[in-house]
């Protein structure tokens, strides 16, 4: 029997994100403490740009304080010092989060790793061995892997080891396709940066529907329902409440706090997007190789571009992050 009571209320009355809580699984993407407090998210996610935030947040202050002074006792190399301290603080705003929530915290594996597969799976052990140290189960985290041929290698060693991944930067159906195969648990196609990808070439979408972000996808959705694969497809890098509505029924929707808020401002009617097909049986494709996914993601300039660069962006905020510990060390 459904017990949300966000269920028991009239379309009119109900919020938008409380109707949304009934078709998909809400997941915050921020590490904000207050907003995942607020807003009761199911999952959240913390990466080099949340922890490099949570600096200057009140909330971590004792944490960042604890991590800081057991970097200023280590000798060696300052660089390896702050990339410590960085991991030490990575875990324990994720410890901190998943207080607050009754799911799981995506932990970001560095972003300059991830077109080496084996460094990828050691820094994911790692991890691991480091929640689980702390008393937090690796049932409770996602390690985030960006999803280039190495990422999607290094999470299905992952996966056979009982450590459920979230494949990032999902941009070609070829990328969804081959993560599906690997047996990773979740992947995250960006719809935002798709759009936005189009818009700067000088394709805006007339309507909501021909949104290149939201077809795909909703193509994606449908090829993986067809296929009975178990990967969970969950929709993320919204630029708008619109994107998001246009999608529900996603089977998970990583949403920033602004849009949250938005939603849950919002007493309108929602409607139900996405709907399983239902499986077709096994595919007939051939299995994804590294040719096939390098020959169809070098054939797809957005994607090429859209992955390339959330790499950078990534590694960026990484080096960020560590520059700004080793100041404060």
């Amino acid at each position: 029997m459904n017990t949300n009571p966000a269920s028991y209320l009239a379309p009119d009355t109900a919020s938008k994100l409380a109707q949304l809580r009934e078709m998909s699984v809400v997941v915050a993407d921020t590490g904000d403490y207050a907003a995942v407090e607020r807003l009761r998210p199911v999952d959240c996610t913390t990466n080099p740009t949340i922890v490099r935030k949570a600096l200057d947040l009140p909330v971590y202050a004792d944490l960042i304080e604890e991590h800081l002074q057991w970097g200023r006792t280590q000798s060696g190399d300052p660089g390896r010092i702050a990339a410590e301290v960085a991991d030490r603080l990575t875990v324990g705003v994720g410890k901190r989060l998943s207080g607050l929530i009754p799911g799981r915290v995506s932990t970001e594996v560095d972003a300059d790793l991830s077109y080496d597969t084996e460094a990828t799976i050691t820094k994911a052990r790692r991890f691991i061995a480091m929640y689980d140290g702390i008393g937090i189960p690796r049932e409770r985290i996602l390690i985030k892997v960006a999803a280039t041929w190495e990422g999607i290698r290094a999470a299905e060693q992952l996966q056979r080891e009982g450590i459920d991944c979230n494949l990032t930067l999902i941009f070609n159906r070829t990328q969804a396709l081959a993560c599906a195969e690997a047996g990773v648990f979740l992947i995250s196609p960006f719809v935002g940066r798709i759009l936005d990808w189009y818009v700067a070439h000088g394709e805006k979408p007339a309507t909501i529907d021909d949104d290149p972000g939201v077809r795909f996808v909703r193509g994606v959705y449908d090829a993986f329902k067809r296929r009975g694969v178990s990967t969970v497809v969950m929709g993320a890098s919204f630029r708008s409440t619109a994107q998001i509505e246009a999608l529900a029924g996603c089977d998970r929707l990583t949403i920033s706090p602004d849009l949250l808020q938005a939603l849950e401002d919002d007493t309108g009617t929602l409607t139900r997007k996405l709907v399983s097909p239902g499986a077709a049986g096994a595919s007939t494709e051939a299995p994804i190789d590294a040719e096939a996914y390098q020959r169809d993601l070098a054939a797809d300039p957005m994607a090429t571009e859209k992955l390339r660069d959330g790499i950078a962006t990534f590694a960026k905020d990484l080096a960020g992050l560590r520059a700004d510990l080793a100041k404060r060390l």
